[in-house]
């Protein structure tokens, strides 16, 4: 975490001429950067810029501010935004928001009134990467053996024991052109979580144009709802280090012309650490009701989109009643014996859902197992017991219009196999709402009012 010294040691420093000591700027102009008098609230009010550390509680009306570089929240602080805010970053000192542990952020907007975290930059110039992101750390468990540090270039731990740790809320809320690498494998995505509790809550997101993930889960427990990950240069949902959490109702569009040039982008990437350990927690995302688009064959497709799902490195994983469409390599893919094993006994469930691919629906990495598990084997599993269907074409799931790039719509047509009476079967499955339909909708269209597909061209 930043550490915040006394005044002293500045009076100490500047005496000896020889120390370099890292204070924080709360010392010498009560944090935030933001100088004149009055408490850290009012004087942000005033200025309209938020910068440096936040050791306080802070909660600003209805408003446009800015982002100036890494901005922490600690010290047990919280930094609420009212409903209809936009939050945009400073582009030469590219900003970021990082919530430590024990420290909240309240970012509650409305179908009517999102809040918006975007680039500062004039409509029609902006570009992924023009600032960092959203950082929560919290105290909810991971697999290190050790406290971990998050990545890109922040040097804030996270984790704990706190299964049902409080980080605060985000509803109804948009990032968009974030993410920064501080380092190679090491960056700032969208919405970063380190060891997010489940008393945290994450409803009515959408993530738009990330420069690297749109969602990256570093263990912990938190049970997001209503997500969207829209035209993200890496991987759309990222899942690392322990996390246990639900996910419920969220949706993946991916941009043909855009994707990482270093790395290949999936809908899911999925470890459960970075060397393939059993290290417990297992990582074992559990999601339901998701509606995975990828760039299906477009003219121009970029080479490295990648798999619809990655499941890899000894994780664990739960999916059922979603839809998996368009990715250019490779549908449902898991990779590892370790993996592969927790699926055909049964520790991972692949169920009720409808798989399509531009090519191999099934894809399953190089193993050792004895008896073999292979595509054919998979796609007999999947199909038999676990009620899934695959499909040639795309169009055959019958989706509304799910592959627009600026007005999209993934409602299931009139007899699409989404509206299927096997669609929805929840027996066991605790902490998730029961539906009647495969992936993200249903008949009703919760993405109306709130979310935007033409993030470059939107006026803030």
């Amino acid at each position: 975490m930043k550490k915040t010294f006394a005044l002293l040691a500045l009076i100490t420093a500047a005496m000896s001429g020889c120390l370099k000591v890292d204070i924080d700027d709360s010392v010498v102009n009560n944090g935030g950067g933001n100088t004149g008098t009055g408490t850290l609230q009012e004087r942000i009010i005033a200025s309209k810029v938020i910068t440096g550390n936040i050791n306080d509680i802070v909660e600003l009306p209805k408003g446009k501010y800015t982002l100036k570089g890494y901005v922490f929240v600690n010290n047990r602080a919280t930094i609420r935004f009212a409903a209809g805010s936009v939050i945009i970053s400073d582009t030469i000192q590219k900003g970021a928001l990082i919530v430590e542990r024990n420290s909240r952020l309240f970012a509650e907007g409305t179908a009517t009134e999102p809040i918006v975290f975007t680039s500062g930059k004039p409509a029609g110039s902006r570009k992924p990467g023009d600032w960092g992101g959203i950082v929560l750390l919290g105290n909810a468990p991971t697999n290190r053996s050790t406290t971990p540090i998050i990545e890109g270039g922040i040097n804030s731990e996270y984790g704990g024991s706190v299964v049902a740790d409080n980080s605060g809320i985000l509803k109804y809320v948009r990032i968009e052109f974030a993410g920064i690498a501080a380092d190679p494998n090491s960056e700032i995505n969208g919405l970063t979580c380190g060891g997010v509790g489940s008393g945290t809550v994450l409803e009515h997101i959408q993530v738009s144009y990330g420069n690297d993930d749109a969602y990256e889960f570093f263990g912990g427990t938190v049970n997001p709802k209503n997500i969207i990950a829209f035209a993200t240069a890496d991987d759309d949902f990222d899942f690392d280090f322990g996390f246990t959490g639900r996910l419920q109702f969220g949706i993946s569009l991916r941009d043909p012309l855009f994707i990482d040039g270093g790395d290949a982008g999936n809908g899911i990437e999925c470890d459960n650490d970075g060397t393939g350990t059993v290290a417990t927690p297992r990582t074992r995302p559990q999601m339901s009701n998701f509606t995975f688009c990828g760039p299906n064959g477009a003219t121009g497709t970029l080479g490295n989109h990648n798999f619809n799902t990655r499941f890899r490195r000894s994780t664990l994983f739960v999916l059922r009643n979603s839809i998996l469409m368009g990715y250019q390599k490779g549908g449902f893919q898991f990779e590892s014996d370790s993996t592969a094993a927790a699926y055909v006994d049964g520790r991972s469930a692949f169920r009720h859902n409808l798989v399509h691919a531009v090519v191999e629906p099934y894809k399953v990495g190089t193993l050792t197992l004895v008896p073999a598990v292979n595509a054919a084997t998979v796609k007999a599993k999947a199909e038999g017991v676990d009620s899934c269907k695959s499909y040639t074409a795309a169009t055959e799931i019958l989706l509304e219009n799910p592959f627009n790039l600026t007005a999209p719509n993934f409602t299931p047509k009139a007899g699409s196999p989404a509206l299927a009476a096997n669609a929805a079967s929840f027996f066991g499955f605790n902490g998730f709402t029961a539906t009647a339909y495969a992936g993200a909708i249903g008949t009703t269209n919760w993405l109306t009012g709130w979310t935007s597909f033409t993030p470059q061209t939107n006026t803030y």
